[in-house]
Order: C-alpha cells, then structure tokens, then sequence
C-alpha cells in the first residue's frame, strides 16, 4: 500500500521558514516524479514544486522561484520543501504527491499539512 506522510507544517510569522517533509513507502518510486502541491481556502489545488526521484530536475512554480527548494534524499525515501521568506499569501494546506508523468505527477496523495504565514 503506497503511503506519501508529510509533516514540518505549522505557523510561522512572515519573513520566516518551514521545511516539510514527505516520507514515502509502499513502492519503488526511482522512475516517479514527487511533487508540492496547495490549496488555500476557497482557491483551487496549485502546483508548488516537483523533483524526478532519479536525477533530480527540480522545478517551481513562479510564485515560489526563489523562496522555496525541493529536495529528497534517496536512502530515507523522504521528499523535502524548505520554504523561505515565507509570505502570508503561501497559507494553504500543503500536499505531497508522486506520479510516473512529469506534467501531473499526482498517482498518490498525501493527506496534507496546514502551513499558516502570519503579517
């Protein structure tokens, strides 16, 4: 049973940082892309970031270019978002998701993380 487990959400005031993690079992995922998605209240599920497993390729929406990098680490099977200079627009519920296809790598979910940025 595949499971994608994220945590590191929590409060933050602006200005400042978070890193979520994403730990993934219950499959090889060295051919899957692992991915950030959000979705703020009343908005629609937006694309974050994503990372090819095997080789990296990492890459950003442009709201985030610059703040925010993915990362993963192969040994632990985990997936990483640290979030800089954090803004209060990046509140959302913060999903981790792993799919085959680069253009929509959402196969699997996580059940999401609550990040809240203060002003």
């Amino acid at each position: 049973q595949v499971q994608l487990v994220e945590s590191g959400g929590g409060l933050v005031q602006a200005g400042g940082s978070l890193r979520l993690s994403c730990a993934a079992s219950g499959r090889t995922f060295s051919n899957y892309v692992m991915g950030w998605f959000r979705q703020a209240p009343g908005k629609e599920r937006e694309f974050v970031a994503k990372i090819r497993w095997n080789g990296g390729f990492p890459s950003y929406a442009d709201s985030v270019k610059g703040r925010f990098t993915i990362s993963k680490d192969n040994a632990e099977n985990t997936a990483y978002l640290q979030m800089n200079s954090l803004k209060p627009e990046d509140t959302a519920v913060y999903y981790c998701a792993a799919g085959l296809r680069s253009s929509s790598p959402t196969e699997y979910w996580g059940q999401g993380t609550q990040v809240t940025v203060s002003s």
